[in-house]
């Protein structure tokens, strides 16, 4: 089988409440990885603004952009400018006060390939997401691009194996996701470190299982909580690439950073030939988890 090669490029930044000096910087970056060859650029979550959901305000809600907007037209014209497929990650203001968290592929042209909005929406503490956020309502339903059948995902959803299986399932080549995570100072190191390290795990673990890459790109910086409630949020970077057996292609530092990764595309097909775990999936058995729990 020949060698079909795709350079993913990513950004990991930190963000300002600058939106318009946020959007600046990742165009710098994506300008310079698109000179170097990258073919599909990835951005972090909800890149254009700081995490405002560390606090629950309805005046922050001013953040959401309409599809399309001038948000949209700037990727859109990005996009066509470089020749390259990018994955953004926006604010989506769908009605009066019915928001998402959604993800926006752009074709190599400019034109929109496909979206996806967020489905699994967390409500911890420092992530009140649930006050901004209606869950998706579009699925788990791959993005054809020029580069490939992407499975876009958003954050938390990086927890959930069966949004990463349904995917699969679906026909996807490359698991992605644009992410916002990071630690609350009174974590201590060991806390820090089990958090961190359970959050490369699951995704490895969704490569291995569904014989995919995975590209995971977060932000990095510490961004103060608005309320002064907490010490604010550390994001940890460690934007990484796994290959479908969950090799490391690349693993970021807990600094701003960008980089090029060349995946091999084809290595998925002999990846599941040797391990052909969709061939033995039990599918007459697992009805049960339709359900919240088994009593």
């Amino acid at each position: 089988m020949s060698k079909r090669t795709l350079k993913v490029g990513i950004i990991q930044q930190s963000n300002s409440s600058d939106i318009a000096e946020n959007r600046r910087r990742i165009a710098s970056e994506m300008r310079k990885l698109a000179a170097e060859g990258a073919e599909l650029i990835v951005n972090r979550e909800l890149h254009d603004s700081l995490y405002f959901c560390q606090t629950e305000s309805t005046d922050l809600c001013d953040l959401a952009v309409n599809f399309p907007s001038e948000a949209t037209e700037f990727y859109s014209s990005l996009a066509k400018e470089l020749g390259v497929v990018v994955v953004t990650s926006l604010f989506e203001r769908r009605a009066p006060g019915l928001y998402h968290n959604t993800a926006v592929v752009f074709e190599r042209d400019g034109s929109v390939a496909g979206k996806y909005r967020k489905m699994h929406i967390p409500d911890d503490p420092a992530y009140y997401e649930k006050f901004y956020f209606t869950p998706g309502d579009i699925g788990f339903k791959p993005i054809d691009t020029s580069v490939g059948r992407l499975g876009v995902l958003v954050c938390w959803d990086q927890w959930y194996p069966e949004a990463a299986r349904l995917m699969a399932l679906s026909g996807a080549e490359l698991l992605i996701y644009p992410t916002a995570i990071g630690w609350e100072s009174s974590d201590t190191p060991e806390e820090q470190a089990r958090q961190l390290e359970a959050w490369v795990t699951v995704q490895r673990g969704h490569a291995v299982a569904n014989g995919l890459p995975v590209v995971t790109v977060n932000r990095v910086g510490l961004e103060p909580d608005p309320s002064g409630m907490t010490n604010g949020i550390s994001f940890w970077g460690n934007s990484f690439v796994a290959g479908p057996q969950g090799e490391f292609l690349f693993r970021a530092s807990d600094k701003e950073e960008s980089a090029i990764i060349e995946i091999d595309m084809n290595r998925s097909e002999n990846v599941r030939r040797w391990w052909p775990f969709l061939r033995d999936r039990r599918i007459d058995a697992y009805g049960d988890l339709t359900k919240r729990f088994i009593d």
